[in-house]
């Protein structure tokens, strides 16, 4: 263990490589015993949520042991797990998530898609699709905004960040930041975000068939509707791998979309609507 605690440490990006493959195995792993196979992207993504809140509760725990000073009593999660060798030093272990997790490398693999995807299918989609993505995000947004109300929430910029988060865990902390809302709220809008992902990636392997979730204008439209990237794509991939480039990349253009909007327009009608 300690040897391997060394690599990792040394190798931020080898360890993160091996702790995410281990997740994907057991979940894939679970999915072949439950006879679902094609779940197993979902229950990789549940398992690695998992995996980072035990991450987190360790990292606190030792922050408290060791009597680290912590910035604003926060800490980064898994990334700071340590690993205590036999002569005393700290290692930490799992630091490479934060690279591996980082906006770098999710927005080089969201990019990388676009390779998979033919122009006349783009084009095949059309209004249909250009339509989906506004809808998306009105109907996403009135949803949070809804609940949040329902939940007590009464201050505008507060229900447009609950109401971003609903769009997308991206969209959520943006606008909340942009806003000036408490951080609590942010942390609301990115939970919300996470959930939309997860419930996204079971259902639609459920829905596909009853939808027609079986070409890449269909998927293009469905990623338009959902707009979670990660949700989309995850969920895609368990249906028709093909259909992943399709979906992803309107779901970049609802995240992007929704980062310009919800912020300024949506987050104005709705403070002029409630005051």
């Amino acid at each position: 263990m300690e040897t391997f605690a060394k690599m990792a440490a040394s190798y931020g990006l080898v360890g993160s490589f091996i702790l995410v493959t281990l997740v994907m195995l057991a979940g894939h792993g679970l999915g072949a015993l439950l006879h679902q196979k094609k779940m197993g992207t979902a229950f990789s993504i549940i398992l690695a949520l998992v995996v980072a809140w035990v991450g987190g509760m360790i990292s606190n725990g030792q922050q408290a042991a060791y009597g680290a000073e912590l910035i604003s009593g926060v800490t980064h999660g898994i990334t700071d797990v340590k690993f205590i060798t036999q002569g005393g030093k700290a290692l930490a272990i799992f630091g490479g998530i934060g690279i591996l997790g980082g906006g770098m490398m999710r927005d080089y693999t969201i990019i990388s898609t676009a390779w998979g995807i033919k122009k006349d299918n783009i084009v095949k989609a059309g209004l249909a699709g250009f339509i989906a993505l506004f809808l998306g995000l009105i109907i996403s947004y009135l949803c949070g905004v809804g609940i949040g109300y329902a939940f007590g929430y009464r201050d505008a910029y507060e229900l447009a960040t609950i109401g971003a988060g609903a769009q997308t865990f991206v969209v959520g902390p943006v606008t909340g930041t942009a806003l000036g809302v408490d951080s609590s709220v942010v942390a609301l809008s990115i939970a919300a975000g996470v959930v939309k992902v997860v419930v996204t990636i079971i259902l639609t392997p459920i829905l596909a068939p009853k939808i027609g979730l079986n070409n890449p204008s269909s998927a293009m439209i469905f990623g338009g509707l959902m707009g979670t990237t990660s949700g989309v794509a995850g969920g895609l991939a368990t249906v028709d791998a093909a259909l992943v480039p399709y979906g992803a990349m309107v779901g970049t253009f609802y995240t992007g979309l929704g980062c310009l909007l919800t912020p300024t327009l949506f987050a104005n009608i709705t403070a002029a609507l409630i005051h």
